[in-house]
């Protein structure tokens, strides 16, 4: 019995085609890693609905990451190794030169994304860094996809890079403390033709946040959304701007995420956990 398997392939300023729907039977549907064989540490965060929800618009936007061809990927803050894995397991087929790379502040993460990969027979090189601190220089202005899934969550600014799983999660002022370090670094990383994937909170403004990346050059639009009864997520992708882009598509993205920032977020699942470990 074949599947529906329908992938996003409209955006003039990416050079796309309009939207196709294309039939897959079980077998020829892309591999993404399995939750059995993901590596697990009691300090390194666990694939939860953003990791799923990362993975899922990167298989939405196949067939664009397929014909980038990239060379090189990096995932900041890999935690399990999920979403890394599971992108080059996507490629992996279609680009079997590519390069994984992976960073993250837990020491913890770095060897558990090295054994998630390994479980599943690709190759990361994982780095415990801040950011991509160690990697900017060696990988500057190569990174032809960035998989980010930061910590979104708001907490108190003194949680914020701390030691173990509370790193993974605590975000500080509406969650972009962090947010904000990545994307102060993301032009230097990024490939001309590279497209950046990252999670958001509605509590971190994406709007504000695509605003940001248009004055450094990017375009943005909402790649993919998710909402449960705590919390309002979504995946923004942004690709380096050309100066042929029209005025009208530009005007569509900040329509969808005005429509999208409409509705009144709940309170995130993740900051009541923190205030959970806080208080045990």
């Amino acid at each position: 019995m074949e599947h529906l398997h329908e992938m996003e392939l409209a955006s003039t300023s990416e050079g796309r085609k309009e939207p196709q729907k294309i039939f897959m039977s079980p077998e020829s549907m892309p591999k993404i890693a399995k939750i059995q064989l993901v590596s697990s540490h009691p300090e390194v965060y666990e694939p939860c609905d953003d990791s799923f929800l990362l993975v899922d618009a990167l298989l939405a936007d196949r067939s664009n990451l397929i014909n980038q061809n990239p060379k090189f990927c990096l995932e900041i803050g890999c935690g399990s190794g999920y979403v890394i894995t599971s992108l080059a397991l996507i490629l992996s087929q279609y680009c079997p030169g590519t390069q994984f790379y992976a960073t993250d502040i837990n020491l913890h993460a770095t060897h558990t994304t090295l054994q998630t990969s390994a479980n599943h027979g690709v190759h990361v090189e994982v780095v415990a860094t801040d950011i991509a601190l160690s990697l900017q220089k060696r990988l500057q202005k190569s990174i032809d996809v960035l998989v980010i899934n930061p910590p979104y969550v708001p907490t108190p600014e003194d949680e914020v890079g701390a030691d173990g799983i509370v790193a993974s999660w605590a975000g500080g002022f509406q969650g972009r403390i962090v947010i904000d370090r990545i994307l102060n670094v993301v032009d230097e990383l990024l490939s001309v033709n590279g497209l950046i994937y990252m999670v958001a909170l509605s509590e971190n403004d994406p709007y504000d946040i695509c605003q940001v990346m248009r004055e450094k050059g990017f375009g943005s639009r909402i790649a993919l959304q998710r909402s449960t009864e705590e919390e309002r997520l979504c995946v923004i992708k942004f690709w380096r701007e050309r100066e042929t882009s029209e005025d009208g598509e530009r005007a569509d993205n900040v329509s969808s995420l005005n429509g999208w920032l409409g509705k009144v977020p709940f309170i995130n699942s993740l900051r009541k956990k923190g205030n959970e470990n806080n208080n045990s």
